[in-house]
């Protein structure tokens, strides 16, 4: 069955940290660039990092940037967001998505497969 599905998130204190990661089952990612999106309650989702397919490029919405890296694991047909120094306003459901090709976008049609997505909650 082709499938992305994400593991990881939870719930931590500000300043702690956390390491969702997006497996593929079916397809490997290599040839995808892949998407991290967050949606807090009440809120439009939006981008929060990309990785190319090549893995050369990045992407981070300014709100993150220097505080989460997004990374590949071929070996493990894996891509992970590592959060840092997390913040109340980081809560939301964060989702993992495929592109339809290899480059970075961050509008939301632009991406095909999508995870089920992974509560990450941080209290003061």
């Amino acid at each position: 069955q082709v499938q992305v599905v994400q593991s990881g998130g939870g719930s931590v204190q500000s300043g702690g940290s956390l390491r969702p990661s997006c497996a593929a089952s079916g397809f490997t990612l290599d040839y995808y660039a892949i998407g991290w999106f967050r949606q807090a309650p009440l809120q439009e989702r939006e981008a929060v990092s990309c990785i190319t397919s090549s893995g050369e490029s990045t992407f981070y919405a300014d709100s993150v940037k220097g505080r989460f890296t997004i990374s590949r694991d071929k070996a493990k047909n894996t891509v992970v967001l590592q959060m840092n120094s997390l913040k109340p306003e980081d809560t939301a459901v964060y989702y993992c998505a495929t592109g339809y090709g290899s480059t970075c976008s961050r509008n939301t049609y632009e991406y095909d497969r999508w995870g089920q997505g992974t509560q990450v909650t941080v209290s003061s």
